[in-house]
């Protein structure tokens, strides 16, 4: 029995048939089976359907007697399925590449829900691909599997077949089957979604769903789109015939008046004189089956007062009124920022005018968050070694509060932030300012950057589309032409960022300022952040940070942090530190710390005891404290992030200390000891040679000295030389295990258990 049965009806699609199932039967996932089913199409439907049976018996023709239509057409393929879930699939759209291996990770994740919802992207004609806009709601974050009751916006999304994958005995059980005529997806998916048992998601693009330029049943002006009465007929009567699920009318009812004054509005689908009639159908539908209880939004009411008085020609000349109302509003909206925009850009050309202030400097980090990062560190460096010279931070509004007293605060887009642009001889930021700065003679721009690069960076992402989403490239070099100085941590940092970021700057290969601390910090600095945070005593504190997914819109945990520590026992926690682009993790053990919106990194590295990363740049930095660090690469993970952002080194070949390839092999390696172990040690010394030469403490002092002071900096300290402020648990004897359970699932025979290692 296959674990995937996907039913593809065909009718009049030849042009496209072959690439829908070429897409089905070239998946990475092969336990499958393709119905395709012959509606008794006048074209070659059905002999391309036989040579592809011929060639795959994964595919099973069936030629139906007489033309059925897509309904009938899917019950026939539906009673010949035999797969453990169904998948529905219109003949001229297509499967992405690793459908069905994400679908079934993605069930199995999620315990063998009923139904499963996934996201797709509408390709037009013209070849343009655009998602969704309802994805959202298939956010993988939260409880998994539900029930509809517990994510009723999963309503919003298109109502079709071919976006679920069905668990076949749920259908079996439900007594699900598609009515004939239009919209036959509507008394499907319906009663699918209210009766499922469990439902999960998957934020992931699965068909690409084709909008042909001719031909579509949708686009075609036709009396059929009166089946739309017919259809929800059919879904009322579903409800009648199931009490317990009376609660869904009124949302039902509103997207039944939603979905008549869609179909009323399209253009090119009722023939002109039959408007007056749906509206008068619509009408009464209206009052038959009307359920208060689901509030209309306001940019709704009009249209649903449409359905209820059968108000045509009202209708038409009200919405013009609206039209032409909104424009208005938006054009007066429009104006009035273009004002005040413009008059922003008069003053910042009169300040451009005046003479610099040599002693002036204005640092911003990551567009406008808070004070931190390498210019936070400059920042401070220059009221110690030149304070003559007053400094601005430039922040927004919710960020202000973590702008330490010495800095005058900037707000973006005021005249006293264009007017620090204007007239500040230093610009310091670790990404561009505003790209409407006018750089001018005199002013020295230094450009720190924030991390160390294992991913693709600058004009390397012309070759990584989905990392480099809608850069502008050529914007990027005005941005690099306005750079003198470019901090690098290393000479990777140097050769990588000349390449990808050419321009005539100087490259300071100083280490990075963020990174003294490190250096500096006491025991006592140590001890007073851990209390801070609340970590006990003798307890092992793992730093996670996880770096983003370009690939994934949904920004989740690959590690189940709350499992991780059940096993490893009561002597460990865990600071859950999500990348700045993402959600913070989920969490309900109070073992699990969740530190995203604290302000410095840094404190949390110095609290911490080991850090567990994937591909984030922080490893980097930490190894400076030359304390452990476990890498998380499991091998479809580092294939994905590699094929979707790419990489400049293979991390694995050369960690800064032990690599896990699964959850249960990072939970050995903290059970074992093998975290702070001699072999990592001796990666962790050989990695810190390579990436971490200058990061003495004195990065952001030699920086000031060169820019601002114009004397020669100091050389750094050797490494041997260096005594970075050791972690709290280092004073600990042993590891704080002593007995671990052995990990669920099955285990290969020749492995030990961990409970046999200790």
């Amino acid at each position: 029995m296959p674990r995937f049965s996907v039913i593809v009806p065909a009718y009049k699609v030849q042009a496209y048939l072959h690439e829908c199932l070429e897409s089905v039967l070239s998946q990475s996932y092969p336990d499958l089976e393709v119905i395709a089913v012959d509606d008794r199409s006048p074209d070659a439907c059905g002999e391309i359907i036989d040579e592809f049976a011929a060639r795959d018996p994964r595919v099973h023709p069936l030629h139906l007697p007489q033309n059925a239509g897509l309904g009938p057409a899917r019950n026939a393929g539906l009673a010949r399925a035999t797969g453990d879930y169904v998948l529905f699939l219109d003949s001229d759209d297509t499967l992405t590449p690793d459908t069905l291996e994400a679908i079934a990770d993605r069930l199995k994740e999620t315990g063998e829900p009923d139904v499963l919802v996934y996201d797709y992207a509408t390709t037009d004609w013209t070849g343009e691909a655009r998602r969704h806009r309802f994805a959202a709601q298939l956010t993988e974050d939260g409880p998994a599997p539900f029930r509809l009751e517990d994510r009723p916006g999963l309503l919003k999304v298109l109502m079709v077949a071919w976006n679920k994958a069905y668990r076949r005995d749920f259908l079996t059980r439900a007594g699900l089957a598609f009515p004939p005529g239009l919209y036959e997806d509507t008394p499907w998916t319906y009663p699918a979604l209210l009766t499922a048992e469990s439902i999960a998601t998957l934020d992931r693009v699965c068909v690409h769903y084709r909008q042909r330029r001719r031909g579509s049943i949708l686009s075609t002006t036709s009396r059929r789109h009166f089946d739309v009465f017919d259809q929800y007929d059919r879904v009322f009567a579903f409800l009648d015939e199931r009490p317990a699920l009376a609660r869904w009318r009124p949302v039902l009812f509103r997207r039944m008046v939603d979905h008549f004054t869609t179909v009323f509005t399209r253009p090119g689908r009722l023939p002109r004189g039959a408007r007056a009639e749906f509206l008068r159908r619509a009408r009464s539908h209206y009052r038959r089956y009307r359920a208060p209880g689901a509030p209309v939004p306001p940019r709704s009411r009009l249209r649903h007062a449409l359905v209820r008085l059968g108000l045509h020609r009202t209708y038409r000349a009200l919405q013009a009124t609206e039209t032409a109302a909104r424009r208005v509003r938006g054009l007066a909206g429009t104006l009035g920022r273009a004002l005040r925009a413009g008059l922003l850009q008069v003053h910042y050309r009169v300040q451009l005018r005046l003479p610099l202030r040599a002693d002036r400097a204005v640092f911003a980090a990551y567009w406008g968050r808070g004070h931190g990062c390498n210019p936070g560190a400059l920042e401070a460096a220059f009221r110690a070694f030149a304070p003559r010279v007053r400094t601005a931070w430039i922040a927004h509004p919710e960020h202000r509060r973590d702008i330490p007293p010495g800095p005058r605060p900037l707000r973006p887009g005021t005249a006293a932030y264009w007017t620090a642009l204007a007239r500040s001889k230093y610009l310091v930021n670790n990404v561009n300012f505003d790209r409407r700065l006018v750089k001018r003679p005199g002013q020295v721009f230094v450009q720190t950057q924030h991390g160390t690069p294992l991913k693709r960076m600058g004009l390397d992402l012309q070759e990584y589309p989905a990392a480099a989403r809608d850069m502008d490239f050529a914007e990027l070099l005005r941005g690099v032409d306005k750079w003198d100085y470019v901090l690098s941590a290393n000479r990777h940092t140097t050769l990588t960022w000349e390449r990808v970021y050419p321009g005539g700057y100087t490259t300071l290969e100083y280490g990075y300022p963020r990174n003294d601390v490190f250096q500096r910090a006491t025991a006592a600095d140590v001890t007073r952040l851990r209390d801070a945070l609340g970590i006990p005593r003798d307890t092992v504190a793992i730093l996670y940070a996880p770096t983003h997914r370009d690939h994934r819109r949904t920004q989740r945990t690959l590690l189940d942090l709350e499992r991780i520590l059940r096993r490893l026992g009561p002597r460990f926690m865990i600071l859950a530190r999500s990348h700045y682009w993402q959600p913070a993790p989920p969490a309900r053990d109070g073992r699990v710390l969740d530190v995203s919106g604290h302000p410095g990194v840094e404190s949390l590295c110095l609290a911490s005891d080991v850090l567990v990363t994937d591909y984030s740049s922080i490893m980097f930095d930490y190894a400076n404290l030359d304390r452990p660090i476990v890498v998380h690469a499991p091998d479809d993970d580092w294939a994905a992030y590699e094929a979707a952002r790419g990489t400049y080194f293979d991390l694995r070949a050369c960690p800064p200390g032990a690599v896990a390839r699964s959850e249960d092999e990072l939970i050995d390696i903290f059970a074992t000891g093998h975290w702070r172990g001699s072999r990592s040690a001796q990666l962790r010394a050989a990695f810190r040679e390579r990436f971490c030469p200058h990061d003495d403490g004195r990065a952001a002092e030699r920086v000031v000295r060169h820019v601002v002071l114009g004397e020669t900096p100091p050389p750094p300290v050797p490494l041997a030389a260096r005594r970075p402020v050791p972690s709290a648990a280092s004073a600990l004897t042993r590891t704080p295990l002593t007995t671990v359970p052995q990990p669920s699932g099955p285990q290969p025979s020749d492995r030990r258990t961990v409970t046999d290692r200790l």
